[in-house]
């Protein structure tokens, strides 16, 4: 069935440099081999992946499925986010297995009306389930148990393209498309569509039904009405398929776009203080006197299981920062005005450049002090013993340099998305700082707290 989205008074695009007006990147765009290419060697290297998860050998440190996942994939995934948007979800190997399956045995039934208003609650709840899972069941340190995760993905991915039309999993229902989806609306790259030639258009807008040049737009986004970066994922089928060539792909500062957010949704916010709370309690486990804080609260309570104990300090990490943010935005509607809500909702999404900046700085560690595993792994794989080598690529010091100033400029982007926000409101510039405040002091607070950790030793996963 064909739809036709209802036109809304389109944004301004963006300025800067159209970027298919240089020759390379518009051949790109607009290949036939793009992004198919790169789909199937993407499938290619996860079927690899998904082999050596379940039969290769079953101890992280020499297992190459694990090495590619938690030490390469799982650290550049955030840089990719922030450079590109959500073009990883282009490649990613789910995207192209529902294509597949919708294509074989799809019925293509429309996306459930509850899937389009909670979907982004489903995916906050899978993301908190499956870090939570991570650390009771020890997900990262057992080969077998990442390749069952990702066989439960794959299922989960079968099962909604049989069923629902176009990507609906990857929109709706998918832990890594929320994360990229926030990140992406601080990356520096977007593509919007030209409002004055849209106004003129006649093809039915062939951007978002599809056409003969390429299939409509997998994430169900119409580039006429498009104000976000959140749900493209650059698969640049509306560049193939617009007759007048209103499409632009342009270079923006980062964090712009978390400057006028036009509708903002609690559950956005809600994700992003989430997000906050993981990279705390992803470096507090990480840890060497992580143990010591075990045996410290058993002793104190009489509570030995693991399980428990982490699942209260979760609850902990995760309450924590949406409780201060709340504070924060209780103080400034008594200031300023606003409701408490309202400037939560607002201003969670101040709280994504730092998120980028804490996941970004967590993951550094793995990828630099265990970067060579990737390499040692790949010949274990093939029959060479790499036992007792050293997988860092540089110093602790170095990496913890690195951190730090990721998280500088983590707050950085914060408090002046903060402002911005802030500023938007209207008001006297009395109003603003008033406003501006309590949010200015939490992430001083959120800032000091990760540098703090990044200065303890951590332990390896490999």
């Amino acid at each position: 069935m064909t739809l036709t989205p209802t036109p809304t008074p389109p944004p301004a695009p963006p300025r800067g440099r159209d970027l298919l007006t240089l020759r390379p990147v518009a051949a790109v765009a607009r290949s036939r081999w793009y992004p198919g290419a790169l789909q199937w060697a993407a499938m290619a290297v996860f079927a690899v992946v998904v082999y050596q998860l379940l039969v290769g050998p079953q101890t992280a440190h020499d297992n190459l499925g694990t090495a590619l996942v938690w030490v390469l994939w799982w650290p550049l995934i955030p840089v990719m986010f922030v450079a590109v948007g959500r073009a990883w979800c282009t490649v990613c190997p789910f995207g192209k297995l529902s294509d597949l399956v919708q294509r074989l045995v799809g019925v293509n039934r429309p996306v459930p009306r509850f899937l389009k208003r909670y979907g982004i609650w489903i995916i906050d709840a899978q993301f908190i389930a499956i870090t939570w899972a991570d650390h009771v069941f020890g997900v990262v340190e057992s080969p077998w148990g990442t390749g069952m995760l990702l066989l439960l993905l794959t299922t989960a991915v079968v099962v909604s393209g049989a069923f629902f039309t176009r990507r609906t999993f990857c929109r709706y229902l998918c832990f890594l498309g929320g994360l990229s989806g926030n990140y992406a609306r601080a990356g520096a790259v977007a593509l919007r569509a030209d409002p004055a030639v849209c106004a003129t258009c006649t093809a039915r807008a062939v951007c978002y039904n599809g056409g003969t040049a390429a299939p409509a737009c997998p994430l169900f986004e119409f580039p006429r009405t498009m104000d976000s970066s959140a749900n493209c994922n650059l698969c640049a089928n509306c560049v193939k398929n617009c007759p007048n060539d209103a499409i632009t792909l342009t270079l923006r500062p980062p964090t712009k776009e978390l400057w006028f957010v036009r509708r903002p949704k609690i559950e956005e916010s809600f994700l992003a203080v989430a997000i906050m709370g993981i990279v705390f309690i992803q470096n507090v486990t990480m840890l060497s006197v992580w143990d010591d804080i075990l045996d410290r609260i058993s002793d104190t309570f009489g509570v030995t299981s693991y399980a428990v104990i982490f699942t209260a300090a979760f609850a902990v990490a995760l309450t924590a920062p949406a409780a201060l943010l709340a504070a924060a935005s209780f103080v400034a509607s008594r200031t300023a005005g606003g409701t408490l809500w309202s400037n939560f909702t607002r201003f969670g999404y101040a709280l994504i450049p730092l998120d980028v900046a804490g996941h970004l700085a967590h993951n550094l560690f793995h990828l630099l002090a265990e970067g060579k595993s990737v390499f040692y792994t790949a010949l274990t794989a093939v029959g060479h013993d790499s036992h007792g080598t050293s997988t860092a690529l540089v110093s602790t010091g170095t990496i913890q340099v690195m951190q730090y100033a990721l998280v500088t400029l983590g707050v950085a982007g914060s408090a002046y998305t903060a402002w911005r926000i802030a500023r938007g409101s209207g008001g006297t510039a009395a109003r603003t700082k008033a406003t501006l405040a309590p949010y200015a002091v939490l992430l001083l607070v959120f800032g000091a707290l990760n540098v703090y950790l990044f200065a303890l030793p951590m332990a390896h996963r490999m």
